[in-house]
């Protein structure tokens, strides 16, 4: 009945049917090597750091992407996110297991959200992916981190700003996995995953992935 009343379109071409069209995803671009082995940027050829991830100290042992975060990738995660598109989880997961080789780790670990937006929210996009993926690839799902206090969002921060924002803004819950994988939707400057990380490898995790839906792009 919902759907007669407010009949669903695709975000990116307006045709009546799914929230992302079969078209419209196949047109997505697919992040593909050559990429840094390190943050996942892509390069013009293989390198084990790049300008974007060279001097920093970064918790995390690599992190993938499957599509760049471009203009229609922005409007579907912001309704994903912010318009409570919860059925984006499943073509979005398909996606990156697409893209993305499956973690050699012991668990997935969704990025938890402030209270604060969580609340506005209803939903939490990351756990539903790290839900969906791990449904795909046979690993289980950890809820085991928890964002003790309210941060500023990180949208519009200078890189020092970020890493700032974020520091300290991770608890864990329990003891994790030796091999555990971040799971988030966006990738941006990877402030967010490097102190979700350092959290988690204090807590005694030994090594570290993280696996988003989009990653940010730099203009060379």
């Amino acid at each position: 009945m919902l759907g007669l009343l407010l009949p669903q379109r695709c975000l990116g071409c307006g045709v009546p049917g799914p929230q992302a069209c079969d078209a419209c995803l196949a047109a997505l671009p697919r992040l593909r090597p050559p990429l840094c082995e390190r943050c996942g940027a892509p390069t013009a050829w293989p390198v084990a750091r790049c300008r974007e991830c060279g001097g920093r100290r970064l918790a995390f042992a690599r992190a993938r992407a499957a599509v760049p975060y471009d203009d229609l990738v922005r409007r579907v995660v912001g309704a994903w996110k912010e318009g409570g598109l919860r059925r984006l989880a499943a073509p979005a997961a398909e996606l990156v297991a697409e893209v993305v080789p499956r973690p050699a780790v012991d668990a997935l670990v969704p990025l938890p959200p402030d209270r604060g937006r969580l609340l506005k929210r209803g939903h939490h996009p990351a756990a539903a992916l790290a839900a969906a993926l791990a449904a795909g690839w046979e690993l289980p799902p950890a809820d085991l981190l928890a964002r003790p206090r309210e941060a500023p969002p990180q949208r519009g921060l200078a890189l020092a700003e970020r890493r700032r924002n974020v520091a300290r803004a991770f608890a864990v819950r329990a003891s994790p996995p030796r091999r555990v994988a971040l799971v988030d939707d966006v990738y941006t400057s990877g402030s967010t995953a490097a102190a979700a990380a350092r959290e988690l490898r204090r807590a005694g995790a030994r090594h570290v992935e993280v696996v988003t839906f989009a990653r940010a792009v730099r203009l060379r």
